[in-house]
């Protein structure tokens, strides 16, 4: 492993651009730096979104950007057309993340991985060819897509993602699990592609019930290759608790440890504590024991 250099899944840089709150992360400066290490030419033929042109001296040699504050960078990840891995001989993305880890980078520096090609492959929405975003433009036209939670196959997202024709369409949709009360949803007609679990987001409230059902639709929907989004009104509590259960399911994970990976995914999820009970008897009926002591302070 190269010092200072780690590799990036795209999936993971595709969830690093889509955290939010209220509003997209990306609104934050010290977010993430997102580098282009490609020449001129294909940087503004088509790059990722908010990518900037890391710029060369005289010399032919990257330079740090005059406004980058790298001391301050939360992320910063750099690609260029398609290395793959820390060992590719004159690879630029690994020339100029070696050079913001020498000029100051406070966390490492992330490579992404398989490069542009393999991105914009996966995430052709994510293309663009606009520069500059001012700040207002952030705000309204960086509307986060669901987060991944397998790749191309499981997401996790909120009511409007749920409603939204464009996010059913470029993630190629064919499945919705609604959390929600509301019966609202893309999908209009009744039918194998809707699942509607209707649950108060509440401690009293029973989600254990529902989890067998909801595992089963999944998978149906996984055996035909289909895509598969849930989503409740905000995307934190319910429809997290239901991608919780469907992992621990799944790959017979724990409960921590599906919380883990999920957490990761998506920072901004927070099942309601009487969900997390019911989960952790999920995980006693799906595995035969207790692995996750949901008590421990750091749960």
């Amino acid at each position: 492993m190269e010092e200072g250099l780690e590799l990036l899944e795209p999936t993971e840089l595709y969830n690093m651009l889509q955290q939010a709150t209220i509003f997209s992360n990306l609104t934050d400066p010290n977010y993430l730096l997102l580098m282009d290490a490609r020449n001129k030419n294909e940087y503004n033929e088509s790059h990722v979104v908010t990518a900037k042109k890391v710029p060369k001296n005289e010399e032919g040699y990257f330079v740090v950007p005059y406004d980058a504050e790298l001391e301050c960078k939360q992320n910063i990840v750099v690609y260029d057309s398609n290395t793959s891995t820390l060992r590719e001989p004159e690879a630029p993305a690994l020339d100029c993340g070696r050079m913001l880890w020498d000029m100051g980078s406070r966390n490492k520096v992330k490579i992404l991985k398989g490069g542009y090609e393999e991105f914009s492959a996966l995430y052709p929405f994510l293309r663009t060819q606009k520069i500059i975003f001012m700040p207002k433009e952030m705000d309204d036209n960086l509307k986060p897509y669901p987060t991944e939670i397998m790749p191309g196959f499981l997401y996790l997202g909120n009511w409007r993602q749920g409603n939204a024709a464009y996010i059913q369409k470029d993630l190629k949709v064919k499945g919705h699990v609604n959390c929600c009360v509301e019966s609202e949803t893309f999908f209009s007609d009744p039918g194998p592609h809707l699942l509607h679990i209707q649950v108060e987001d509440d401690n009293e409230a029973d989600l254990y019930s529902k989890f067998q059902t909801a595992c089963t639709f999944i998978d149906t929907h996984k055996d035909n290759n289909h895509v598969v989004l849930v989503f409740s009104n905000l995307g934190i509590s319910r429809s997290a608790t239901i991608v919780l259960a469907y992992l621990i399911h799944k790959f017979k994970w724990s409960l921590q440890e599906a919380y883990n990976h999920l957490l990761k995914c998506c920072c901004t999820i927070r099942p309601n504590r009487g969900f997390i009970q019911q989960l952790s008897k999920w995980e006693e009926a799906t595995l035969g024991a207790k692995k996750t002591d949901i008590e421990d302070p750091n749960f």
